[in-house]
């Protein structure tokens, strides 16, 4: 019988490569220095397997770009599932608008660098190249996949590629500069005394639970395994949640059909920010789960196992799937671009958290940095070194922000194309649009910003880090 084995070698070489990387993780002090996540060396192990070893043996087509993408949001629609943290009363800190607030930094400064860095190397690059910088660090390898693919018929030859890169570069930034960050806020005295007991965890280092060591409860049952298997059982509401996540999308899609090319163009950038929709359907159906008294059916940690799963899958797929063709064709303006956005977000995040947040003010910042330089994964990954069981609000902040953020990243949605449509219709007045579109966002977040911090907004501005 002639069976396709392609999504079996997808999975088992990633299986190979992430257990072979937390192998080199509990031994190797290079990579437990640097707290680098076991899915970023695997991902980077499989770089040259799949552009080098496997074209050679006639393994040219894999779907490793799907992959990513629906572990993007199935992992979305499993953090979203989890009940909210208790409410502390008269403990308030802006935790939700303050989250949307840095989200939408990163999209309207990372744009604007990125556009502004374009004008230096047209017309040998593609107008839209520079907005691979928000869409692979602030959004990440699912994204810039999608759309980067969907610029490829609008004239960007390797978009796809080059999206994942810039994806790519902004995890080693998440990854090195992260740790470079928490090692100064263990230094200079930001990180809260608890938490250093954490960052002493040698377990935490190794990446592994040392031998005869206590195992610590990662998922507790909710269903008797006579029955249905509780992992099972939590597997099946986070695809049907993603069942129901696609057809909102198909059903808009059909609707958008009605307002014709622009409607079927925004209906085409949807799909690629599935992830909203998807935590979107999640947080409604947690609502209603609330609402009928069943909620006792999920357990949280349960549905931290399944992000964490799909998370590094997807971090290890997406570096694999790079074309190194594509970036060895633009290797100086990739690199240049991703240079100046790391060191300007590694300056920017933490001004404006310091300054910005109430409570958790580095939990949150290791968040937002997370998410700036690469996707949800990164950012869990950082908190997860200062909060490894998700027990702050941090995590379920930045969920809850993702449906404000969303309908406030409209209009930056619609416009995402504008750089492409300055090709397809050989007039620059479109890319100059997006800049508008770019610089709009800026104002709106500085606002945000100062309705936020206050007083503090400017206060002390030579210092990276504000304490009172």
């Amino acid at each position: 019988m002639d069976f396709s084995w392609k999504a079996v070698i997808d999975a088992g070489l990633i299986s190979a490569a992430l257990v072979l990387a937390t192998l080199i993780r509990s031994k190797v002090s290079f990579f437990q220095k640097f707290l680098i996540p076991n899915a970023l060396t695997a991902g980077f192990m499989l770089l040259p397997v799949y552009n080098y070893l496997l074209p050679a043996v006639g393994y040219n087509v894999n779907g490793l770009g799907d992959l990513v993408y629906h572990l993007l949001n199935i992992s979305f629609i499993s953090m979203s599932l989890r009940s909210a943290p208790p409410r502390v009363k008269g403990h308030k800190g802006g935790g939700v608008l303050g989250m949307s607030t840095g989200i939408l930094l990163g999209y309207a400064s990372q744009a604007l660098l990125g556009l502004g860095l374009t004008l230096l190397f047209l017309p040998k690059i593609h107008p839209a190249f520079g907005l691979h910088l928000p869409l692979g660090f602030a959004l990440g390898p699912g994204q810039a996949y999608a759309i980067g693919k969907g610029w490829e018929a609008m004239g960007f030859e390797g978009g796809a590629s080059v999206g994942l890169t810039f994806a790519a570069l902004g995890y080693l930034w998440a990854c090195f500069g992260g740790v470079i960050l928490i090692n100064m806020g263990i230094r200079k005295g930001w990180v809260r005394p608890e938490v250093l007991k954490i960052m002493k965890n040698k377990e935490i280092l190794r990446g592994t639970v040392s031998r005869g060591g206590d195992k610590p409860i990662g998922a507790r049952l909710t269903t008797d395994s006579e029955a249905i298997d509780s992992f099972s059982f939590h597997i099946a509401t986070v695809l049907v949640v993603y069942f129901l996540s696609f057809l909102l999308l198909k059903g808009l899609t059909i609707l958008l059909g009605f307002a014709g090319k622009v409607g079927m163009e925004l209906a085409t950038n949807f799909w690629g920010i599935n992830f909203i929709f998807s935590a979107i359907t999640a947080i409604v159906v947690r609502r209603l789960i609330d609402l009928f008294k069943i909620s006792h059916t999920l357990d949280d940690d349960t549905l931290t196992r399944v992000s964490g799963f799909s998370v590094d899958f997807m971090v290890s797929g997406a570096l694999a799937a790079i074309s190194l063709v594509f970036v060895g064709r633009f290797w100086f303006p990739i690199l240049l671009m991703s240079t100046i956005c790391g060191l300007m977000v590694t300056f920017t995040v933490p001004w404006i958290s310091s300054r910005m947040f109430r409570d958790y003010k580095f939990e949150r910042m290791l968040m937002l940095y997370g998410v700036s330089t690469g996707t949800l994964s990164t950012g869990l990954a950082l908190l997860r070194v200062m909060d490894p069981e998700f027990k702050t609000k941090v995590s379920s902040d930045y969920m809850l922000s993702a449906g404000l953020t969303f309908l406030l990243a409209i209009p930056f949605i619609l416009s995402i194309n504008l750089p492409a449509m300055a090709y397809t219709k050989g007039s620059m007045t479109y890319y100059w649009m997006m800049l508008g579109v770019a610089a709009a966002y800026s104002l709106y977040v500085l606002v945000a910003y100062i309705g936020l911090a206050k007083k503090k907004s400017f206060a002390k501005p030579a210092s990276l880090w504000y304490e009172e």
